[in-house]
């Protein structure tokens, strides 16, 4: 994977921790009401109100988001990559599992949009994981006949 493309989905992770964190910690109320917005709403079916849970959902997304946007910056150290990717996914697949096994509440749509949505962000906390390609380096057989 080249640097751009793990800047990417660094910065794709981001938007979606700035989004949700700054959403949950600065309305909580609102964010309960009307998470994911663009007319949709999917927490009200989860559950109450609760001004503390969801200022501390706020909170939490914005300190991934915070992880996310410093390794932008070391985007070419694998180890630092590592962890922010296995931090990510550890949420994402939890996340995912929670919401996979509640679809019961939602409409068609509804369901549709969460699967596709939380299985997306597992997939791009996953894809950290493929290794850099260095530049100048060819994908060759491991095994490749020598030349001399």
């Amino acid at each position: 994977m080249s640097i751009t493309s793990r800047r990417a989905l660094l910065s794709l992770l981001a938007l979606v921790g700035l989004y949700t964190g700054g959403w949950a910690y600065a309305a909580p109320k609102n964010w309960h009401a009307n998470f994911p917005g663009f007319g949709f709403s999917w927490l009200p079916q989860l559950g109450p109100y609760n001004m503390h849970l969801a200022k501390d959902t706020g909170a939490m997304f914005l300190a991934l988001a915070v992880l996310a946007l410093i390794t932008i910056r070391y985007a070419r150290t694998t180890r630092v990559v590592q962890i922010t990717a296995s931090t990510w996914l550890v949420f994402n697949v939890l996340h995912c599992i929670f919401h996979m096994q509640h679809l019961h509440v939602y409409g068609t749509t509804d369901k549709v949009l969460n699967v596709v949505s939380l299985t997306l962000l597992v997939l791009v906390s996953a894809a950290l994981f493929v290794p850099e390609r260095r530049p100048g380096t060819r994908s060759s057989p491991a095994h490749a006949p020598s030349r001399g």
